[in-house]
């Protein structure tokens, strides 16, 4: 080591905490722009949108230009205008799909969780029979009775996922219920509702608000499955799933009409993922530290 060496200055080693929250940030922030940008698309197409979704005087499967971005598909339609509205469809089911699978799974987690003997083995049970029930039945089953529609398909997906909602729940209220605090707070006379209210939801909702985030991009994906199958929302409605499935015919000589739906739902599936991870690491400390 040189004279030189020792008069240079060293920049202090960055703590492995604060590496950590950046890598942290910075996913969450690439979460958010990726599903933010298509969030806002779809927010956009509500009061704009290019051309009518039923307007086929482009010509068919014309290329991008001549005032159509991504070209048009083999009616005529303008793809741009297309992968709009199923920007939309897709925000919508995803966000349908989580809040009814959030309604029903917390409630039965909860009553699950202070269930005892042959009523918690019941509700588990029944959880267990409704995870391994596939979506896609559900979701013909639901269809028979109702029609093919985008609301069948969330009500379908909703109830899915309110399985897996409610088996998470009930673990972690009872890993909760069994904290000195609650029995503090219920030897002091605190009722159990409050007692849900006050100390129960308020420490689950880190855990259960990145498993919702998660559950949002698998109903995404779950809704173009089942669009492209013809059980989700029905012409003229341009979900990305049905897009898919109209291009695939014409995949060689307009690409473009299956791209562009399949890029953005890939895009907004990695963006909500992201999120949920950078979520997971911000708000379960414990969870980060399991990971380093």
């Amino acid at each position: 080591m040189t004279g030189t060496d020792l008069l240079t200055p060293t920049k202090p080693p960055m703590k492995p905490s604060t590496k950590r929250r950046s890598r942290c940030s910075a996913t969450l922030a690439v979460g958010c722009v990726l599903a933010g940008l298509i969030a806002l698309l779809a927010v956009v197409s509500f009061f704009w949108l290019p051309y009518d979704a039923e307007d086929t005087s482009g010509g068919r499967l014309a290329g991008p230009g001549d005032g159509h971005l991504l070209g048009t598909d083999k009616l005529g339609r303008d793809l741009f205008t297309q992968v709009m509205t199923g920007s939309r469809i897709a925000v919508e089911a995803g966000l349908g799909s989580v809040t009814i699978a959030a309604v029903i799974g917390v409630t039965l987690g909860v009553l699950a969780a202070f269930a005892q003997g042959w009523i918690d083995d019941t509700l588990s049970a029944f959880l267990d029979i409704l995870i391994a029930f596939p979506t896609l039945l559900l979701a013909m089953l639901i269809v028979a009775a109702r029609s093919a529609t985008l609301g069948s398909a969330v009500l379908a997906i909703g109830l899915a996922q309110s399985a897996v909602v409610a088996r998470l729940v009930r673990i972690l209220v009872k890993r909760v219920l069994a904290q000195d605090y609650i029995t503090a707070a219920r030897t002091s006379g605190t009722s159990w509702p409050r007692t849900v209210l006050s100390h129960v939801l308020p420490n689950i909702w880190p855990t259960l608000v990145v498993n919702l985030a998660l559950q949002f991009g698998l109903a995404v994906l779950a809704e173009a499955g089942l669009s492209y199958l013809g059980l989700g929302a029905p012409p003229p409605n341009a979900s990305w799933g049905r897009m898919l499935q109209e291009a695939q015919a014409t995949f060689t000589t307009a690409p473009a009409g299956a791209l562009a739906p399949g890029v953005l739902l890939v895009l907004l599936v990695i963006g909500v993922n992201l999120v949920a991870d950078g979520l997971r690491d911000t708000l379960d400390p414990a969870a980060r530290r399991r990971r380093t």
